[in-house]
């Protein structure tokens, strides 16, 4: 478990809180579909509903007993690589703000560099500024097909596959740089 302390904001007062991050379990699944119905489109909730029960990890934020937002991560083979993806990630509205979807970023990240990933991507909507806001604070960078033809070659369309990428989205990618410098 991944104690953070964190000044969460209300509109009556601040109150400090201590913020865990912890793998999710049966019991949290209900809170995380209730942040899922509040954060995403229509279309988007359907498949990110069925990802908590598909392979992969689910961490969750949780404050004073209420989970507050979540991460799901997977890990697959990207060819020569390991690799990792933040699948999903949603904080409650009334969190937002409070830098918890960075700490969700910044410890699922660290899950999957810990548990051999050389690289981690992401993808999102280029209208998600938060969204792009956080990634790029948690030190991921924004990958053109270019880029990402340079690292996997003809692999690219099985990368986009396992980030379950979709037209339009923008990827992102961290990298360990001790293990890849030439991607760099």
């Amino acid at each position: 478990m991944i104690s953070v302390i964190f000044l969460l904001g209300s509109l009556r007062s601040e109150l400090k809180q201590v913020l865990k991050i912890r793998p999710s379990i049966q019991s949290d699944e209900g809170s995380i579909r209730e942040i899922i119905d509040l954060s995403f489109p229509v279309f988007f909730r359907f498949f990110a509903s069925h990802s908590l029960s598909s392979k992969g990890l689910v961490l969750v934020s949780e404050t004073a007993g209420k989970i507050v937002g979540f991460v799901k991560l997977i890990e697959f083979g990207g060819g020569i690589r390991e690799c990792g993806c933040i699948l999903w990630l949603a904080v409650h509205p009334d969190f937002r703000g409070c830098h918890i979807a960075l700490g969700l970023v910044e410890a699922g990240a660290n899950y999957l560099f810990n548990h051999g990933s050389d690289a981690i991507f992401a993808s999102t909507q280029k209208r998600n500024f938060g969204s792009l806001a956080t990634f790029g604070k948690a030190g991921f960078r924004t990958m053109g097909f270019q880029d990402l033809w340079r690292l996997f070659g003809l692999r690219v369309f099985g990368l986009y596959r396992n980030i379950w990428y979709a037209p339009g989205e923008i990827v992102l990618m961290k990298d360990n740089a001790k293990l890849l410098p030439w991607a760099r």
